[in-house]
């Protein structure tokens, strides 16, 4: 089965970047999606991107994001900039096809 792991969160001011990791061990057919869960627990597709590169963001954080891979590597990245209170959340990567999600790495945005 294929694993997702995350990396790359922690506390960070506003107006701060950051660079997630998703590290992927093995092969999905399927796109690579991000997503958050926000303190509360309501959930909002963040990203995606296919195999063949061609990506998708959602409308409420298209701007400030960036969603990438390295091939060689087997990670996806996710970049955000621009970081606001607001996008506090726990990000996940995963299949949603296969259902299959990582275990999150917490984002804090505060000053």
């Amino acid at each position: 089965q294929v694993q997702f792991v995350e990396s790359g969160g922690g506390l960070v001011q506003p107006g701060d970047s950051l660079r997630l990791s998703c590290t992927i061990s093995g092969f999905i057919n399927s796109s690579l999606v991000w997503y958050r869960q926000f303190p509360g627990g309501r959930r909002e597709f963040v990203a995606a991107i296919t195999n063949g590169g061609a990506t998708h963001y959602a409308d409420s954080i298209d701007a400030r994001t960036t969603i990438s891979r390295d091939s060689t590597k087997n990670v996806v990245y996710l970049q955000v900039i621009d970081l606001e209170p607001e996008d506090t959340a726990v990000y996940y990567c995963g299949d949603p096809v296969t259902d299959s999600w990582g275990q999150g790495t917490q984002v804090t945005v505060s000053s």
